[in-house]
């Protein structure tokens, strides 16, 4: 993702960015729910209750963050007082957010899943019905969170590393641990081909305009952006194969330092090759990316197509010309006749007013609110 550029590649940004959420969430739901089967003795009925236990955490789960969603927003667009200050509209959609995790662990649904459900519905209405200092402090707050997390998994896992009891374990059969790293590697490589190119393959069959199919070297991105192994795979590893934090069996401790093995060569050398393949499968879009101006984008810049319905690049902002992301233009274009189409007709007409989000957002007097849309008129 730090690669591509998302206003260049808006269609590939959002596949690799989405897949990759939605893999980590569902992997979680799949390992929740073979965990109450025993894979010895597997029959067509203990298959049947397999398929219907994944539909019930993934559907119940999604339900959950939908829902808690939706109430966040409902509160904040309610309670006007919120919009007068900026710490209470910022403290509570982080505590409807944990709310949504916490529900989903006390009723043993994915907490992962409830939480990017969530997420998603709050971006949409609940991150449009607060100030714009609201907005910008939950964008750079939630942003500072995300990387020193993903900072202290890389270091946890380089940490891991050099754990000396799991490697004493796995020295007396050193052969057995890279056959298994090396199938379980082949398999991540062909698991990942066999579900990225014909599910790429379906999709272009139902797309009618060339710009709106998936081409093979954009398959060929998305599929080698998800060979990294991660935080997620550490996390079910240890879950699965360790009892209190430490190895027990041989079995368990080949797996933990297979799994290690697995993410370490995987973060290092397939990070290192992306973006030379990238530079190879799309070259005219990095040197695009190359031109671009490095000076990140204003908040204007995020409020304008926000605050005028037209699709013009540009709008006008206290005697300032204020340019609209490409991407975010791209976005707020009018749909083809598509499920999309239709989800907007009903987002328009119903969702939004009632919950809020962009364009149904009620002004106080007095209300920072307010002052912002005085200056932008």
């Amino acid at each position: 993702l730090q690669v591509l550029n998302q206003d260049e590649t808006p269609l590939l940004y959002s596949l690799v960015f989405g897949e990759g959420v939605v893999n980590d969430a569902t992997s979680v739901v799949l390992f929740n729910a073979i965990q109450s089967f025993d894979l010895v003795h597997v029959d067509s009925t203990i298959a049947l209750h397999f398929v219907g236990n994944f539909f019930y955490l993934f559907l119940t789960s999604t339900l959950l963050g939908v829902g808690t969603g939706l109430l966040s927003a409902y509160i904040i667009k309610k309670l006007y007082f919120g919009r007068h200050s900026t710490d209470r509209e910022v403290s509570l959609m982080i505590l409807m957010a944990y709310l949504s995790y916490m529900l989903a662990e006390l009723l043993d649904l994915s907490g992962i899943l409830t939480v990017f459900f969530c997420g998603i519905v709050m971006s949409h209405y609940t991150w449009h019905n607060v100030t714009d200092s609201s907005r910008v402090t939950t964008k750079h707050a939630f942003a500072t969170l995300s990387f020193i997390a993903e900072l202290f998994i890389f270091l946890y896992v380089g940490m891991d590393a050099l754990d000396i009891e799991k490697w004493r374990v796995v020295r007396n059969s050193p052969g057995k641990s890279v056959r298994v790293s090396s199938v379980v590697l082949a398999l991540v490589l062909i698991g990942r081909a066999a579900f990225v190119f014909p599910l790429s393959f379906l999709s272009n069959l139902t797309k009618k305009s060339p710009g709106e199919k998936i081409f093979f070297k954009q398959q060929v991105v998305i599929w080698w952006a998800g060979l990294m192994r991660g935080a997620v795979s550490m996390a079910l590893a240890y879950n699965k194969f360790t009892r209190s934090g430490h190895t027990q069996l041989p079995g368990n401790a080949i797996m933990i330092t297979s799994t290690i093995t697995i993410v370490l060569f995987s973060t290092v050398v397939f990070g290192l090759l992306t973006k030379p393949l990238i530079r190879l499968l799309l070259p005219s879009g990095l040197k695009r990316q190359n031109s671009l101006p490095s000076e990140p984008p204003s908040p204007k810049s995020f409020l304008a197509p926000l605050l005028r319905n037209g699709d013009g690049s540009e709008v006008e902002a206290g005697g300032h010309s204020v340019t609209c992301s490409t991407s975010l233009r791209m976005l707020l274009r009018t749909p083809t006749h598509t499920v999309h189409h239709y989800w907007r007709k009903f987002d328009d007409s119903v969702m939004r007013p009632m919950f809020g989000g962009r364009g149904f957002v009620p002004i106080v007097p007095g209300s920072p609110t307010e002052q912002s849309v005085h200056v932008w008129q």
